[in-house]
Parts: structure tokens; C-alpha cells; sequence
């Protein structure tokens, strides 16, 4: 009897603090990962766009700089320049645009080195303090300088580091105290795996695989005063297949999966003490992390814990993955069709498309184009874009590969 009584005291003791601090927080369903310099993640060149925005574990080509560097170990030309243009926003703005320009250069039979420059340009923004005054035009703009030097470890396996400086200037002159542009490094590691060419019984076949780490950096920050932001460091795995049916005809499938290595966004909510649903505005009632866990965290430490921070648990960490799935038949290597389809999760961004796309090679010149289908109800930046890139290889055919 002693003990049932000690149980009714403290159940009532617990509902009378619950009752006087009410945890109240916002209906959070979507918790999508946001970081500076997005500019990173999208595929600048027209080969990748056209199979939904995939590279680590495709073959080589002059930009695999942005997607797995190793894989100019496995060139088959001595160098090569790619250079690309992507329209952003085409369907509201002209002036928005990602262009890229890549080298790289096969040093011997075991190593490589590649470099790249991207520009991001969000296009002229005017300014007027009166409608009568001369508008004062501004042009922010982002932008990475790439280095990698690849090795090949075997003869199927390579594996790359990248060192990488980011600028982003998008504070206005005259308008913020400080409009200094935020200034930061980052470094990738990728690895890359392609088998000997084997006969089937049919056909004969070549197993493809890559990783990459990228944009692993610390947080920057525009500002004395502001936030820190973290770069868009990413997983990449993929693996793929050649179906190699004669001297003419080949078909390359791939599968990709990929994950932001940024910490998740907690739950917040705050203890309402006066029970008026509402948070009171001098403090008195703080914000508290509901669930999940305090995204305030070196970027370091921001790497291993976003694999278990996600406040659903595993399965909101599953949905943290997106994956891709592509094709593409190339043609006496002259001339290439390519589709895609690429899919995220609708609490994370709802990133859903097919990609088709197209490659034509003439003497040492590939032009490659794209184009891109939204499949989801949140419509795509890109959506409507033709992309084109323009690759030069030079001392094509000095190695052998397959």
C-alpha cells in the first residue's frame, strides 16, 4: 500500500511540472540540409547532367575533376580542356549561369594531375535609393579553384586528392559595413576502380567503381558577426557496368548513391511557462533542441555525426540519401545517347528528374548536350535548360586502356 501511494505522489508530482513547463515546437516534417556555396553540387558539365547528375564511377572524361579525380589516371589521352556553360533560372533570368573550364594531363603511365575553375554568376542586380537616380548595378558571384594529382595504386585502382579554394562574394558594396567576400579551402579524396575487360558469353563486359569525399573544409562565415556556414561537404559512391557488344556498340549502366555529411537540423521548440502557446519575446522562454542533436559542432565532428543525428532516427537517415540510375550507348565512340533519373526524398529537398542527353565526336572535339525533366511538384532550377560542354582532347589514343 506504502509503495502504491509513493507512485500516485510522484506521477502527480511529474504531471504538475509538465503541466507548468509545456514543451511547445513547431510541426517540423521537412528537416532539408542547407550549406553555403551550393554552387558546388551542381553538375556543370553536359556528360554528367544528361545522366542525372552522376560521375564518381562513370568512365573518364576532361571533367571529371568536379566528380572523382582518380579517374584521369585511366585517360587514354595525354591531356584534354573541357569547357562548359550552364543557364540557371533560364526561365525567369538571362544572366544567371555556372560556366567550368577543366585540364588535366597525364603525367606516365600511373599518374595524372587536373585543374578546374567554376563560376557561378547570380547575374546584375540594380540598386536605387530614388527613382530618379542612376541605378548602381552589382554582380555577385561565387567561385572555385580546383587542384587533384591522381595515382594509380594497381592497375585497376586509383586513387586522387584535391585541394580546392572557394570565394563567394554575394554581400552588396554600399549596402553591408563589411562586404569583404568569405574565403575558404576545401579538400576531396576519391578513389576509382576499373576492371580488365572480360568475355561473357555473349558479350564481353568491364565492372566500373568510385568514392569520393568532397568539399571536406572548415565553416566560413561572411561576417565577424554571422552565422558560420558549412561547405557542402559530400559522400558519393557508385558502381557500374560495361556491356561491350562488338567493336561498334556499348552500353554503360550506373548506380549512384550520395549523402551531405552536414549535420541534420534539430527540432527546436521552448518551454512555455505562462501557457499562452506562445514564446515570449524577452527571453524568458529559450529556444531548447527538442530532438536531435546541437548542429553547433566543428565540421569535423559535423562529418561523423551526421550519419546518426537525424531526430527520426535511421530511417530519416535513409532519406538523407539520394540515389541515381543511368544508361548510355555510345557508338563506334563517336557518337553517345545518355538518360537518366535522379531521386531525393521529399523531406529533403524533393529533387526528382530524368535527364536525357547527347554526344557527338568529331577528330579530337566532343560536344556534349542536355536537357532536363522535373518529376516533381517542386519544379527544378534547371528545369527547361540546355546544357552544352565542348571537350579538346589532345594526344588522343597515346595510352591504352581497353
Amino acid at each position: 500500500m506504502k509503495n502504491k501511494v509513493l507512485l500516485i505522489l510522484a506521477l502527480a508530482f511529474l504531471l504538475k511540472i509538465n503541466a507548468q513547463e509545456t514543451i511547445i515546437f513547431p510541426n517540423q516534417e521537412r528537416r532539408v540540409i542547407t550549406t553555403g556555396v551550393p554552387f558546388l553540387l551542381i553538375a556543370s558539365d553536359a556528360r554528367a547532367a544528361g545522366m542525372a547528375d552522376m560521375g564518381v564511377a562513370t568512365s573518364v572524361d576532361a571533367f571529371s575533376q568536379q566528380w572523382n579525380s582518380s579517374k584521369y589516371a585511366f585517360s587514354e589521352a595525354k591531356s584534354g580542356i573541357g569547357v562548359s556553360y550552364t543557364p540557371y533560372l533560364s526561365k525567369l533570368v538571362n544572366d544567371i549561369f555556372l560556366g567550368n573550364v577543366s585540364y588535366f594531363n597525364r603525367l606516365d603511365e600511373r599518374s595524372a594531375f587536373g585543374a578546374s575553375l567554376r563560376y557561378f554568376s547570380l547575374g546584375d542586380i540594380e540598386f536605387v535609393e530614388n527613382a530618379n537616380d542612376e541605378p548602381r548595378i552589382q554582380r555577385p558571384s561565387e567561385l572555385s579553384l580546383d587542384l587533384s594529382y591522381a595515382l594509380r595504386l594497381s592497375d585497376q585502382f586509383a586513387m586522387s586528392v584535391g585541394m580546392r579554394y572557394l570565394r563567394s562574394d554575394l554581400r552588396i558594396q554600399g549596402v553591408d559595413g563589411d562586404a569583404s567576400a568569405a574565403n575558404t579551402f576545401g579538400v576531396d579524396i576519391s578513389g576509382y576502380y576499373q576492371s580488365e575487360e572480360q568475355a561473357y558469353s555473349d558479350y564481353n563486359g568491364r565492372w566500373r567503381a568510385g568514392f569520393a569525399i568532397q568539399n571536406i573544409g572548415p565553416k566560413f562565415k561572411y561576417d565577424d558577426g554571422g552565422l558560420d556556414n558549412f561547405q557542402p561537404t559530400n559522400l558519393r559512391l557508385g558502381a557500374g557496368f560495361d556491356f561491350i557488344f562488338d567493336d561498334y556498340n556499348k552500353v554503360a549502366v550506373t548506380a549512384e548513391v550520395a549523402k551531405l555529411l552536414v549535420p541534420t537540423p534539430p527540432i527546436y521548440g521552448y518551454v512555455d511557462a505562462d501557457g499562452d502557446q506562445t514564446q515570449a519575446s524577452d527571453g524568458s522562454e529559450p529556444t531548447i533542441i527538442v530532438e536531435g542533436k546541437d548542429p553547433d559542432v566543428s565540421f569535423l565532428t559535423g562529418i561523423f555525426q551526421s550519419f546518426g543525428d537525424a531526430p527520426d532516427g535511421f530511417s530519416e537517415e535513409l532519406k538523407e540519401f539520394t540515389w541515381a540510375l543511368s544508361a548510355e550507348y555510345t557508338y563506334q565512340d563517336s557518337f553517345a545517347f545518355r538518360t537518366g533519373y535522379f531521386n531525393e526524398s521529399e523531406d529533403k529537398g524533393a529533387r526528382k528528374f530524368l535527364a536525357l542527353g547527347a554526344g557527338f565526336k568529331a577528330n579530337v572535339v566532343n560536344i556534349d548536350l542536355s536537357y532536363l525533366f522535373s518529376a516533381s511538384k517542386v519544379q527544378s532550377p534547371l528545369e527547361g535548360t540546355l546544357r552544352f560542354s565542348l571537350t579538346f582532347n589532345i594526344g588522343a589514343g597515346e595510352y591504352y586502356e581497353y
